[in-house]
């Protein structure tokens, strides 16, 4: 069975639509940019979908999130996961993000543990520069947002 994350992207009008979006701590990701991106997100297993998304809103950015939120489904990423998201029309100061952190041995096999955020940064971008930015089996919840925010999503021309 894959494994489920919920999360929520929250937007704000400001002219344009622009979307909150993560991305992932650690050494892995330290130098991958375009793809790397994501809504903030979280696995679940025995609560439903919007509390875990509440959750996980809350852990990777250290905020509590008690707006109304908008379903916009499930989608299913390359390894599998499914993702259920949700929107909220939030603003948020991104010098008040404070991330959860993990440990993990590093460097691999060298017996030393360190400890690195969950999330090492967060930014708003237009729809555009987020189509760019997110992992790929997400890019169908920007549409969606459009579609319920009211907005056309702006993307660059696909090349031939």
């Amino acid at each position: 069975m894959p494994s489920k994350s919920a999360g929520i992207i929250a937007y704000r009008k400001r002219g344009e639509l622009e979307v909150l979006l993560v991305h992932p701590g650690g050494p892995f990701w330290r130098n991958k940019d375009l793809g790397a991106w994501s809504i903030p997100k979280g696995e679940y297993a025995d609560e439903d979908a919007e509390t875990a998304a509440r959750r996980e809103f809350a852990e990777e950015l250290g905020l509590e999130l008690s707006t109304p939120l908008t379903s916009l489904g499930q989608v299913r990423q390359r390894g599998g996961k499914i993702v259920t998201a949700f929107a909220a029309e939030f603003d948020v100061d991104l010098r008040s993000i404070r991330s959860n952190t993990f440990e993990m041995e590093w460097p691999p096999r060298s017996g030393k543990r360190q400890t690195f955020p969950e999330v090492d940064r967060a930014e708003w971008f237009t729809l555009a520069a987020a189509h760019e930015k997110i992992n790929a089996g997400q890019r169908p919840l920007l549409e969606r947002l459009a579609q319920v925010a009211g907005s056309t999503p702006s993307r660059r021309p696909t090349p031939p």
